[in-house]
């Protein structure tokens, strides 16, 4: 797993809103982390290709990633809380996804297939109302 340098990633920390009192108009705790997926030297290109598809909404036009963290009452965990929801993302990314390699039906597999058609037809054929033909 590649983990991001703290140098590749900005901060930037405002006002909460929401509960807290007197504390959320004075401490700036909420945090906003951006991460320069683009452009950064720690990522391979397809790890960078699958977490800038990754992150969504949370994606810019200039390929930033920005996380807001305003979870927690403290700025140092708010911080950490964005540290880390970025490490899982770029976790995620790093795996490279398994395809699928396609295969196709057996001779006798088509066979069996057409005989249970076949015979479940029967079964059906005969569910009909009786005719008057006595």
């Amino acid at each position: 797993m590649t983990t991001i340098p703290e140098d590749e990633l900005e901060f930037r920390f405002y006002r909460a809103g929401g509960p807290g009192g007197q504390n959320v108009n004075k401490v700036s705790t909420a945090v906003q982390m951006r991460f320069d997926a683009r452009n950064s030297p720690s990522l391979t290109e397809p790890v960078k290709a699958r977490l800038m598809k990754l992150a969504g909404s949370r994606l810019t036009l200039d390929g930033v990633i920005l996380i807001n963290a305003v979870r927690h009452r403290t700025q140092e965990r708010n911080r950490a809380d964005a540290i880390e929801r970025l490490q899982a993302m770029v976790d995620e990314a790093s795996i490279k996804p398994v395809y699928r390699v396609p295969t196709r039906p057996t001779k006798a597999s088509k066979e069996r297939r057409l005989k249970a058609k076949t015979t479940r037809s029967a079964i059906k054929s005969g569910r009909g109302r009786p005719s008057g033909d006595d």
